[in-house]
């Protein structure tokens, strides 16, 4: 983006609030700009100083006289309005303001920051903070450090944008001890300006990065975010991995919900799902955080599943295998040419199997063979090389053996050298040549693990969002009669209406106000049939004894008809009763939820999963925000355990997956064009076997 260039790119820097006072932030500042070797000219900006680090101090941005492309501003909260003024009028496009005491504080905050994003609208000025630690780029040609941090990476492919000042502390600090280099480094504090999205719009053409890094609280917009991630990790010329470790994983939504979809449809869950639809790779921690970066940024995708394990010591392989099978990669049977080649290289008391155990004492002529034998192995995808040190191993010449045989290969190498300080050499050795090292080996294989699913999503279809034709006005107009009523939930024979509107396999169904008419209908579905109560004040049925199942004749009818209205005027004497719903029954199939909760902030998201009476219990479901596209209609199934038991499972029956999947992209289509849908289930959805479809025999709708 053309406006982010006076941010990352600037050839004129005023630093205001630059000051003499050693420690304080003015001078750090100024210092890293300077120190550096910033390849732009630095004003320093303080009405009480002549000059500051040996520079010419000027009292005024104004009274600068060459044209600056950019300010950093640490000086107090209440001040920042008037200079960033000052600076519009002097056609500075872009700022970073450091300053804390905005919106974080509340009150009068509020309004400062407020008034700050009037006047960048006005004078057209690219804002970055308020409240950061500032901006970082690399690139030799620019050599800008626009921080009051400590370090100056070095120079790397990996951009980093964070919501915590703090945090960007700690990592660069971290980043220097592990060898990792970056190409910009942003802290984005407040947000009062620039956010994450136009962040991404700028790095997804950005030459010198290749894996973003991101720590978010909060997302601006969760629907334009999807957008250019799914652009940046599916691009077909250029795909660039994200790894956001977003915070608050233990939030759950205010809102009492209605519908299983609602309660469970947590704040975390949907950012689970944004995730998941535009390729973003999420992480628990910090930890995981880097180990992920260190191989994205180093190593080539694996294109296969297929792991061969390098070890001079049982115990870690066997460690790495579990994690590797425990993380969907296969520990694969090496090919007979390459045994062979590792019979004539390796001791008689090696292992030939995979994982290779070079037994303790391998040295580097051994890891070398090997690990060249492997990596040409056509069915392994990808190596793990553990090393355990003896008395009598040369760990730095064993990780120089690994680096020459992994730089020649195109199939990713990552490594485990077990311990600290008897290591360190080899570990310097390896990050120094790019190649990651972990100091457990279940870290290595999560890793490759990882790198495997973003393969994985790189090939998968490109798919579309499919449109049905519908009966939309009539949807509406049963909607609408409700509202008019001042109802929020849909009775169920209306709700079922609803969904016929949109072609989805409903059962046969009718709403008896009598007795007579439950038998009539009854006779006319054909027995047996299920008897339910229709009542805008009886959510949950079974509460309330307002269910009768498997009704055989016109007696079990009748008197199924009297113990419900009992049941619930007994346990519930204000409910309304419209009727009752006759049903056929419908032969058994396996219990599916379909669902839908709309978030405040990202509108409708779907939910699939194990259905019937227990699926608050088991949470074994999976969300997707509507529109989906019609690979992730599939993607929603096969991402639960239920998914298992669908496909066949130990011999049982496979299951119309396809049936279920068209119902997804139905109720996605469906709570798209009604914003008034609020929750909605159907649950159960009876899935029967494949090729027979399926059918829906309970279904709830609430709207706003």
């Amino acid at each position: 983006m053309e406006k982010l260039k006076a941010i990352f790119s600037p050839r004129t820097i005023a630093v205001i609030g630059a000051s003499r006072e050693p420690g304080s932030v003015g001078q750090s500042l100024l210092a890293n700009l300077l120190g550096n070797r910033f390849k732009g000219i630095v004003f320093p900006v303080n009405p009480k100083a002549d000059g500051i680090l040996g520079i010419k101090s000027y009292p005024r941005v104004s009274d600068i006289p060459d044209q600056v492309d950019l300010a950093v501003v640490v000086v107090p909260s209440r001040v920042v309005p008037a200079v960033l003024e000052e600076c519009g009028q002097r056609g500075v496009k872009g700022a970073i303001v450091i300053t804390a005491g905005f919106k974080e504080i509340g009150g009068e905050g509020i309004l400062l920051e407020r008034r700050v994003q009037e006047i960048i609208k006005h004078h057209d000025i690219t804002l970055v903070g308020p409240n950061c630690l500032g901006v970082i780029n690399t690139d030799p040609g620019s050599s800008m450090n626009a921080t009051f941090g400590t370090q100056m990476p070095k120079e790397g492919n990996i951009a980093f944008i964070s919501q915590s000042g703090a945090l960007c502390v700690a990592v660069l600090d971290y980043a220097k001890e592990a060898n990792i280099g970056f190409s910009k480094f942003i802290s984005m504090g407040n947000k009062a300006g620039v956010n994450e999205n136009e962040l991404l719009h700028y790095l997804k053409s950005d030459s010198k990065t290749d894996v973003i890094l991101m720590y978010l609280e909060d997302l601006v917009n969760g629907r334009e975010f999807m957008s250019i991630a799914r652009e940046i990790t599916s691009s077909r010329v250029r795909p660039k991995p994200i790894i956001a470790l977003k915070a608050g994983r233990t939030l759950v939504g205010a809102r009492a919900a209605s519908s299983h979809t609602g309660s469970l449809a947590g704040s975390d869950k949907v950012y689970d799902a944004i995730f998941e639809q535009c390729g973003v790779l999420r992480v628990d921690t910090l930890e995981e955080l880097f180990d992920y970066v260190k191989a994205f940024s180093s190593q080539p995708l694996p294109q296969g599943r297929n792991v061969a394990i390098i070890t001079n010591s049982g115990g870690p392989g066997i460690l790495a295998t579990d994690s590797c099978i425990r993380h969907n990669l296969n520990v694969a049977p090496l090919s007979p040419e390459t045994k062979a080649k590792l019979r004539k290289i390796l001791p008689s008391t090696a292992s030939l199997q995979n994982p290779v155990d070079l037994i303790a004492e391998a040295q580097a002529e051994q890891y070398e063979a090997a690990l060249r034998a492997v990596l040409r192995d056509k069915k392994i995808h990808s190596s793990i090389v553990i090393l355990t040190p003896t008395a009598f191993t040369k760990v730095d010449k064993i990780s120089s053996a690994i680096v020459k045989v992994a730089r020649a290969s195109d199939k990713p190498v990552v490594c485990c050298l077990l311990g600290v300080y008897d290591v360190s050499k080899g570990i310097e050795i390896l990050e120094e040549n790019g190649l990651p090292n972990y100091r457990f080996p279940e870290s290595a294989a999560k890793v490759l693990a990882e790198m495997r699913n973003f393969t994985q999503w790189l090939k998968r279809p490109q798919t579309g969002i499919k449109t049905y034709r519908v009966q939309k006005a009539k949807a509406r107009q049963i909607i609408a009669s409700v509202r008019q009523e001042g109802r929020r939930l849909l009775l169920e024979h209306e709700a079922y209406e609803v969904l016929k509107a949109y072609n989805f396999p409903v059962v046969k169904s009718f709403l008896a106000r009598s007795e007579q008419r439950a038998v009539e209908a009854a006779e006319n579905i054909g027995f047996p049939v299920a008897m339910k109560v229709a009542s805008p004040d009886v959510i949950h049925k079974f509460d309330y004894g307002g269910v009768k199942l498997d009704l055989r004749d016109k007696n079990e009818v009748r008197l199924a008809y009297r113990e419900i209205c009992d049941n619930v005027l007994r346990l519930k004497p204000e409910a309304r009763i419209a009727g009752l719903i006759v049903e056929e029954m419908v032969s058994a199939g396996k219990e599916v939820i379909l669902g839908m909760n709309r978030d405040s902030q990202f509108g409708p998201i779907l939910m699939f999963g194990l259905g019937g009476i227990y699926v608050e219990a088991l949470e074994d479901v999976t969300f997707r925000l509507a529109p989906i596209r019609e690979y992730s209609a599939l993607a929603m199934i096969k991402k639960t355990k239920t998914h298992k038991i669908l496909e066949g499972f130990r011999g049982g029956p496979a299951y119309d997956v396809e049936a279920i999947a068209d119902c997804l992209k139905r109720l996605s289509q469906l709570v798209v064009d009604f914003e008034e849908i609020q929750e909605l289930d159907i649950n159960p959805l009876l899935v029967f076997e494949k090729g027979k479809g399926c059918r829906i025999v309970d279904a709830r709708i609430i709207i706003d």
